[in-house]
């Protein structure tokens, strides 16, 4: 097969490293890859280092949906069996499933478009998911959240929306003593620090690191030695730095740059916390932490339900509630057997369910035999 990745975005984040990888697995399967992307942006950066054919674009100038970028999309797409287009915010009246069925359909292609989504945002339009040109297409939910909501309150057929994990890469994100011997050099922290709370990814504010700080000055009466680390970058970083100031945390709180080997963080902490007030799906954070072994602290939202079993493999908390947030750091912070029991349990189900190896294999298959049945 020849296998096109749509990624509108610059970012670096879970999804498109997930691209990242499934381009390397799927090349190494013998299959044709093509990336196409925003110039400058991480997954144009990245897939050129691979076999893959790279397709890159000006993120600005592709809004106006000339026939310039009209050439350039359909040049990229022609030839392929399936386009995987992640469905990413509108910008200025253009969205990328939209304009790559818009391309097929013009062109005439035999193409399959997949847009793809774990993430919910009520503003968001149907169109989005089940763009209206007359060409085969399907979506692919990460989350069983997810494709009931696509079903339920946008009217896609069931037929026409598949579930398929993502899954995390187990043989990576299993405990490593070299390893965690590196991860204490690589993440330096106090002298005592426990319990030692994580947050990796984005700083924005959707990922709540300003709630986790608000209950972490709540969780210090009782844990007096908790140190939080975080882990990432992006717009909200001063303001987080700032906020660490105003709180009196800088003695609890040390931040670390963005890292492509998350392995590391997962060993040098024993919670992992996401604590974001919107826009989730089931982020590969929660996967990578619960196969290390690590028990984790989330609010729920979407499908994390499905990967942080509330008093299994972790605790749910509502969004933005500092209170819950504080009381279930304190609860798995002064209780080891029950970290050692979630760790335990979240390292089963991922094993069990989420197996990435196993789940690009489910990809390929859906693709195969949705093609097959057109």
């Amino acid at each position: 097969m020849h296998i096109c990745f749509i990624e509108d975005t610059q970012l670096r984040g879970g999804t498109q490293i997930w691209v990242s990888e499934a381009v390397r697995n799927f090349l190494a399967a013998g299959h044709e890859v093509t990336v196409l992307t925003g110039a400058g942006g991480f997954n144009a950066a990245d897939a050129a280092e691979t076999a893959a054919r790279v397709v890159s674009y000006d993120v600005d100038d592709v809004t106006a949906q000339d026939a310039r970028h009209q050439a350039i999309w359909t040049g990229a797409l022609e030839g392929t069996d399936v386009a995987v287009c992640t469905v990413h915010p509108p910008r200025n009246g253009f969205h990328c499933s939209v304009y790559a069925a818009k391309c097929i359909a013009d062109a005439g292609l035999d193409t399959v478009l997949e847009p793809k989504t774990g993430t919910i945002v009520p503003e968001y339009l149907a169109e989005f998911y089940a763009p209206p040109y007359d060409i085969r297409s399907h979506v692919i939910s990460i989350t069983a959240f997810t494709r009931r909501y696509l079903i339920d309150t946008y009217g896609i057929p069931a037929d026409r929306v598949s579930l398929i994990y993502q899954g995390t890469d187990i043989a990576t994100f299993t405990p490593d003593s070299d390893r965690a011997a590196e991860a204490r050099r690589r993440y330096p922290l106090p002298d005592g620090a426990f319990p030692v709370l994580g947050s990796v990814g984005s700083f924005e504010e959707r990922k709540g690191q300003t709630v986790l700080l608000e209950a972490l000055v709540r969780a210090i009466p009782s844990l007096p030695d908790v140190h939080l680390v975080l882990v990432g970058d992006g717009p909200d970083e001063p303001l987080l730095r700032g906020h660490v100031a105003e709180l009196g945390l800088a003695d609890h709180v040390t931040f670390f740059p963005f890292t492509s080997e998350p392995a590391h963080v997962f060993e040098v902490i024993d919670i992992l916390t996401l604590p974001s007030t919107h826009k989730e799906g089931l982020p590969n954070v929660l996967l990578e932490a619960l196969a290390m072994g690590v028990p984790v602290v989330s609010s729920r939202l979407a499908g994390t339900p499905e990967a942080v079993v509330d008093g299994g493999t972790g605790f749910l908390v509502e969004p933005g509630d500092v209170g819950g947030l504080a009381d279930a750091i304190v609860r798995l912070g002064v209780d080891e057997g029950l970290r050692r029991r979630m760790g335990d349990e979240g390292a089963r189900l991922m094993r069990q369910d989420f197996d990435k190896q196993r789940q690009f294999g489910a990809f390929l298959r859906h693709f195969a035999e949705f093609r097959a049945s057109c």
